[in-house]
């Protein structure tokens, strides 16, 4: 019976139904026909005989294969086993690995009352299924932050910029100030990567106008104010310069601006003049200061007055008043503290004159040459206060000054968005005229075909001109926040550096006003210990008296050289 039942799935359906019907015996027959009626009460008696034992059979296996696939007991769980391993697809290794993890928590759980055939089983699906998560959790940050910031940043050009020799050129007439402007950039709209030109001050000023014409609503960072007293002198220059340099460098930093046209001229023309003059025959308009709203043949006249309907734009206007009220406050601060500093400078230069006509006079060398050396200290004192209050104007001067400067530009870009909005209802105006009419010619009838075709056509031009400067003045509002934004953010990056750099250059000058004095100091106590501070050269006769007196007396030690100069300074007054 046992040995009929292993291979009854695998024999032919007649020999096995022949053998058990004649090595069989009833008793064993009888449970399978049992089985037979629980299972399939439906079927004729007449085929239970053959059916009976090959039916149970194959559902008991069937059963097993498919209820417990992972059996480790017997043959068919292990094949099945070891054929649904590779089952799952390579490319979805996460998945695959999700899975794993349950389906050995299960076994572990399930497999306690297991027997020991199991754990080979649970080896090697270890072996075949490596559980290495943590490599490609460390790697993939690393996947995901470098490309980001990389592709940003290679699809955004870099340029540096420098503004520097100032040299005077022209005669008495037309003397002005020539900086040399060189760059730097990986952008590829440029003919080469370095190049440099020659730019004057009204070429700044030209292209931040230009800048503010061909992009209403942009925040142009615009070049220092004319000065028309002392343009030449030395300081003033060189803070000029460094302003220029910031000007230009924001310029092209911007994700805006640094595709200008106008901008590569600038940087770029050798011939700025002549190309300067042919982009004014080409576009007569940009000249009259109408720019984008030309192309829409809208006027940016005045209007009647504007009253601010967004809150977020009205807050900022106030926000700004107050910020540049404050601004112009600090800068005069700023401008006492330059002059106590020049006034400080001033002083100790006339101290210093005084300390050396003093130290003239005196014929004391024990007290002429600390008078000397005090001037002398005066004097550098002198130059430390000069250079620190240069210093205070090029760092947080120049930035207070350059955003009162920014602050002015806002204001032009607020102004823009005015007109913007003025030739918005301007045009809705025109508009419900040309609509007038139109009605109008409509009741009128047949007869003014031909004047109601053009009409009609009016009201579409209209109303396209309606569409845009409507759209034009929402994306200038859009373009704005974005500009206030980012000038809040460098707004504060620039006065931290500005800040920090002023005290820093504040702690290094105390730093170096005090080794001066220090070092001042361990001079003179190495006078009093008998090394003068400064010894001049005795006179004729007491050189000569000294070779005749070496020559019999042997050499005096540094404490009797100072009491036989002092006596003979003495005997000098009273013979006086």
């Amino acid at each position: 019976m046992d040995l009929d039942g292993a291979e009854s799935p695998w024999g032919d359906e007649p020999s096995r139904s022949t053998s058990s019907t004649r090595n069989g015996s009833p008793e064993a027959t009888a449970p399978s026909h049992k089985a037979q009626d629980s299972l399939a009460p439906t079927q004729s008696p007449a085929r239970r005989g053959p059916r009976t034992p090959r039916k149970v059979s194959a559902q008991v296996t069937k059963l097993e294969a498919v209820d417990d696939t992972t059996d480790p007991l017997g043959p068919l769980g292990e094949s099945s086993f070891v054929e649904e391993a590779p089952a799952p697809p390579l490319k979805e290794p996460i998945g695959v690995r999700n899975a794993r993890p349950s389906s050995s928590l299960s076994h572990a759980s399930s497999g306690a009352g297991l027997n020991d055939a199991a754990n080979p089983d649970d080896e090697q699906s270890r072996q075949k299924n490596p559980p290495p998560v943590q490599p490609p959790s460390v790697e993939a940050p690393k996947r995901q932050t470098q490309p980001s910031i990389s592709v940003e940043q290679a699809a955004k050009p870099t340029f540096t910029i420098t503004v520097g020799d100032p040299h005077k050129v022209g005669d008495l007439t037309s003397s002005h100030i020539v900086y040399q402007v060189r760059t730097k950039t990986t952008s590829k709209a440029y003919r080469q990567s370095e190049f440099e030109v020659s730019r004057r001050y009204k070429d700044f000023l030209w292209i931040y106008n230009q800048l503010h014409t061909n992009n209403p609503g942009v925040v142009v960072p615009p070049p220092p104010e004319k000065q028309a007293v002392g343009r030449f002198d030395t300081n003033f220059v060189e803070s000029r310069r460094a302003a220029l340099e910031r000007m230009v460098n924001k310029i092209s930093a911007h994700p805006i601006l640094q595709h200008d046209a106008d901008l590569k001229i600038f940087l770029e023309s050798e011939s700025f003049g002549l190309d300067v003059k042919n982009k004014e025959n080409r576009e007569p308009d940009l000249g009259q200061s109408k720019g984008m709203f030309s192309s829409f043949g809208i006027s940016v006249g005045g209007g009647g007055k504007f009253i601010e309907h967004d809150d977020w734009f009205h807050d900022r206007k106030i926000y700004l008043d107050a910020l540049e009220n404050q601004l112009k406050a600090l800068m005069k601060s700023i401008d006492t503290v330059v002059a106590q500093r020049k006034g400080l400078a001033e002083a100790a230069g006339d101290f210093s004159s005084s300390l050396h006509a003093l130290a003239a006079v005196e014929l004391s060398p024990a007290l002429s040459s600390p008078l000397e050396g005090l001037s002398e200290l005066q004097l550098r004192i002198r130059e430390l206060y000069e250079r620190q209050a240069q210093q205070d104007i090029l760092t947080l001067g120049i930035t207070i000054d350059e955003y009162i400067r920014l602050i002015g530009s806002i204001k032009t870009s607020f102004s823009q968005r005015q007109k913007s909005f003025h030739s918005w209802h301007a045009a809705e105006a025109e508009l419900q005229k040309r609509r007038n009419t139109q009605e109008k010619l409509l009741r009128q009838g047949k007869s003014q075909q031909d004047r109601l075709n053009q009409i009609n056509a009016d009201v579409a031009d209209a109303e396209r001109k309606v569409h845009q400067t409507r759209l034009l003045f929402e994306d200038m509002g859009r373009l704005m926040r974005n500009e206030l934004e980012r000038f809040e953010r460098e707004k504060v990056e620039d006065f931290k550096s500005g800040v920090e750099t002023f005290l820093e250059g504040a702690v290094e000058a105390q730093k170096e006003l005090i080794e001066l004095w220090e070092s001042f100091l361990l001079q003179l106590d190495a006078g009093e210990e008998g090394n003068p501070y400064y010894a001049p050269p005795p006179p004729l006769a007491q050189q000569s008296s000294e070779h005749t007196s070496s020559s019999e007396n042997p050499p005096r030690s540094p404490e009797e050289e100072r009491a036989a100069a002092v006596a003979a300074a003495v005997a000098a007054e009273e013979e006086q």
